[in-house]
């Protein structure tokens, strides 16, 4: 089989990398072994531009958040479904230093922050004594929607291997590469944190991180808001069902969940929502966080043929279409890739 573009792995970044060769009229297969506990199938898929406790403006927000939303919109036409959702984050200050921090920040006339107007609105449902805020716009994206229904396109259009990706049956040719009973000009891994040991790409500093969050249900809870008190809160396309969480630990034994997490984030949900509730499934995955808290994008100095597409870390959702973008149109009309994301940027590493 003669395509241009092997892709490993279908999360995130696989998909929209995929579906917009797609659009560039470009023949592509996607091999990917289905597993249940990839970071994509386990993100919230929240879209927020603020980060941390000091609300800084997330990177390159201005760009990626209006590209973001048309891409979803666009995709979700595609697809027949609805992928994309305008929630503000309400965020319940913890301390007084925090409300304040945030004040200090509206005054500014900060784009994204805002006082919100009725502060006793959420008391039917929440315990909070220091008011809370509002980030505007944020967007949720139903993920595993999209992943599931991107998949059953691609095995439509016979573009799917639904099978493990072996590095040691990768050969490299002089004018492209083969694999099996492929033939691409490119391969281009897109598999998370497995390539952090990439035969290729291990020297990048990849720093991966471990992640989990708990699905609960709960009645009378709205869903028009992304909620934030520690942890967030944010509603799934099941009605009546949240996600919570999540947490960031560099040091893991596994990749399963662990009892730790869940003791503490249900002590937060008990302290904090006033309505019942009940724990319907824990979920944890390893993310394929970077160093430098920048992605990489683009392809091997040494072997031109064979390209990278990850470490989108916890912002792939906003970070993945974009990024997917220029890989498209770096690779089909050779236009540039940023310079903060190019692989380039580690050339005397790669080239060891």
């Amino acid at each position: 089989m003669q395509i241009d573009v092997l892709i490993v792995g279908q999360g995130l970044c696989g998909t929209h990398l995929s579906w917009q060769l797609m659009n560039e009229g470009k023949k592509f297969v996607v091999i990917d072994d289905g597993a249940s506990d990839s970071s994509s199938k386990v993100a919230a898929g929240i879209i927020n531009p603020v980060t941390g406790r000091r609300y800084a403006t997330t990177w390159m927000v201005e760009e990626v958040l209006d590209f973001s939303k048309t891409t979803y919109t666009a995709f979700g036409k595609y697809l027949a479904a609805d992928l994309i959702f305008s929630k503000s984050v309400i965020d319940f200050f913890p301390t007084p230093q925090m409300r304040n921090s945030f004040v200090d920040r509206v005054s500014e006339n900060d784009t994204y922050l805002h006082a919100y107007p009725d502060q006793n609105s959420f008391n039917p449902y929440f315990n909070y004594d220091f008011g809370c805020g509002e980030i505007s716009p944020a967007f949720i994206v139903h993920v595993q929607t999209m992943l599931s229904l991107w998949r059953k396109k691609l095995e439509e259009l016979k573009g799917l291997r639904e099978e493990k990706f072996i590095a040691e049956d990768l050969h490299i040719e002089k004018d492209g590469i083969r694999y099996g009973d492929i033939t691409a000009e490119k391969i281009i891994f897109c598999d998370g944190a497995a390539s952090a040991n990439n035969p290729w790409f291990s020297l990048l500093p990849f720093s991966p991180n471990k992640g989990e969050a708990l699905i609960i249900e709960c009645n009378d809870l709205p869903s028009d808001h992304i909620f934030k008190r520690g942890t967030l809160l944010t509603p799934l396309a099941q009605p009546n069902t949240f996600w919570v969480g999540a947490n960031y630990s560099w040091e893991y034994e596994d990749n399963h969940p662990s009892s730790v997490f869940y003791d503490a984030t249900t002590e937060l949900l008990n302290n904090w929502l006033k309505l019942p509730y009940k724990v319907i499934d824990h979920k944890a995955a390893i993310r394929p966080a970077t160093v430098e808290r920048r992605p990489f994008v683009g392809f091997h100095p040494l072997y031109p043929a064979v390209g990278i597409l990850n470490g989108m870390g916890s912002k792939g959702t906003s970070l993945a279409p974009f990024f997917a973008n220029q890989m498209v149109q770096h690779l089909v009309h050779g236009l540039p890739i940023t310079p903060e994301t190019d692989v380039h940027r580690f050339q005397r590493i790669l080239s060891k």
